[in-house]
């Protein structure tokens, strides 16, 4: 069973949230083939070292393509957000992108529930 989150980590947390999605935003559009991709959670390990980054995708059509995009980058996108946030921690954490779901299943409920 996992434990509560720390306040330090939810900070951090928040932090990377909004630095990650400024990051992804001034990206724009077209480096994700046209899809939008937005930061919707992220989760800081205890000893902060890992931040495991969740990302819708509209039109979750784009999915596959979208997760590849960020999976490449990510190196790049860990050293933009060190910049941001270098000033207020140590070590910048490592950055794992999970795609979330969430809306795909609210919208597959949804769907149901017309039936």
């Amino acid at each position: 069973m996992e434990r509560p989150a720390s306040n330090r980590q939810l900070k951090v947390a928040r932090e990377i949230q909004k630095d990650m999605a400024e990051i992804l935003r001034s990206k724009g559009m077209a480096a994700f083939g046209g899809a939008m991709v937005t930061v919707s959670e992220v989760r800081v390990s205890p000893d902060l070292s890992l931040a495991k980054t969740y990302v819708s995708i509209f039109p979750s059509a784009k999915s596959d393509e979208v997760m590849k995009i960020l999976k490449d980058n990510v190196r790049a996108y860990r050293g933009e957000l060190g910049r941001t946030v270098g000033g207020q921690l140590r070590i910048v954490p490592e950055i794992v992108f999970y795609l979330d779901t969430s809306l795909d299943y609210a919208e597959h409920i949804d769907e149901l529930l017309k039936k």
